[in-house]
């Protein structure tokens, strides 16, 4: 990763979260290491595959990270000390010592020394000048079975981000509180007003550079995303992008059919695989578990309904108390062949929604 990188994030580290902005651990329901490891594999993770990668971990990620796997070894990378005193900082202040922090470059094998069965690259292939080899660095960090996530930027959601972008650069403007005062100066009603108004990233001088004076960015169109997977030796698996369809194929028709009219359904987020063995099908066969993220949600919640955000691009089922009573039956592993036709259909949907885990025995 280039230098300009490295310099822009001693300069302004991001996310710049409150240190005593907290998460609730049943929002990470998505970020756990064994949930993901089923989901894909059918299987509980063999010791080999308990560790994770943070590639680009910025100043906040290992903190929900280590808070959905308080079991498993994290190693949160950096190219910028600043990002990863914060991101240190952040956990040690919510208790959260499971993890090692290392200052250095994906792309430099010293900088990762060992395998994993979970990497993620949110955010940061395209602020690489050459995403493949960074793809590729990750996806030879993996073990078998392994997983990455990825989140790249689509061509069509970046569209006012980037027109910005470079017009700052032509303009020589570096500078946030610049930038920010020509966005404030703006006409009602043009490009730099309607940015002005709609994105959450201006909030803060770290948001506001990530958005608009990176000095590296790339997007990408739905097939040039899939010729960038296709070379990287690993399996796509599953979009989680906002209403991503399930099935990979059709998904991709969507995205074209949006993208022939200039729109996307956002960045894309895309999970991805090294010989994955693929989910347990059989349902009356295997074991369901409760995602262990959700434990102390269910056991504490005694009124209302609990509504858990949506993290793999879909609307969650709320979860009243008569729904809130059936998960927590799987707090323990359940064969499935005990269980009803009945339960097994309700039982679908939760693992749909990763609650419930489906694993082989």
């Amino acid at each position: 990763m280039s230098d300009p990188v490295r310099r822009h994030y001693e300069l302004y580290p991001y996310p710049s979260y409150p240190l005593l902005a907290s998460v609730r651990r049943r929002d990470t329901y998505a970020l756990n290491l064994t949930a993901l490891w089923i989901r894909f594999n059918g299987e509980l993770p063999p010791a080999i595959a308990k560790r994770i990668l943070i590639a680009g971990c910025g100043s906040f990620a290992p903190y929900p990270f280590a808070l959905s796997n308080p079991d498993v070894d994290i190693c949160a990378l950096d190219l910028s000390s600043r990002s990863l005193k914060r991101a240190r900082l952040h956990c040690l202040l919510h208790g959260r010592r499971n993890l090692t922090f290392q200052c250095g470059d994906l792309l430099e094998p010293a900088s990762v020394s060992s395998t994993y069965g979970l990497v993620d690259a949110f955010g940061v292939l395209h602020h690489l000048e050459d995403p493949l080899t960074g793809l590729k660095a990750l996806a030879a960090q993996l073990v078998d079975g392994g997983i990455l996530r990825i989140m790249l930027y689509s061509r069509y959601a970046r569209r006012s981000e980037e027109s910005i972008r470079r017009a700052f650069r032509l303009l020589g403007i570096s500078d946030p509180a610049r930038a920010r005062k020509i966005l404030l100066d703006s006409k009602p009603g043009s490009r730099l007003r309607r940015f002005l108004d709609t994105s959450w990233e201006v909030g803060t001088g770290a948001g506001l550079a990530d958005a608009l004076l990176h000095p590296c960015v790339l997007t990408y169109r739905i097939d040039e995303l899939m010729a960038l997977v296709g070379r990287s030796g690993l399996e796509p698996l599953m979009f989680a992008h906002d209403n991503a369809l399930p099935d990979i194929d059709q998904e991709i028709e969507r995205i074209r059919r949006l993208e022939a009219c200039k729109e996307s359904p956002g960045n894309f987020v895309l999970y991805l695989g090294r010989n994955v063995k693929g989910p347990c099908l059989d349902e009356r066969r295997g074991f369901l578990v409760l995602n262990p993220c959700l434990r102390s949600a269910l056991g504490t919640m005694r009124l209302g309904t609990l509504h858990i955000p949506q993290r793999l691009g879909n609307p969650n089922p709320s979860l009243g108390r008569q729904e809130r009573s059936f998960l927590r039956r799987f707090a323990h592993p359940v064969p499935c062949d005990s269980l009803s036709l009945q339960d097994l259909n309700v039982a679908a949907k939760y693992k749909q929604s990763l609650f419930l885990l489906h694993y082989r025995q």
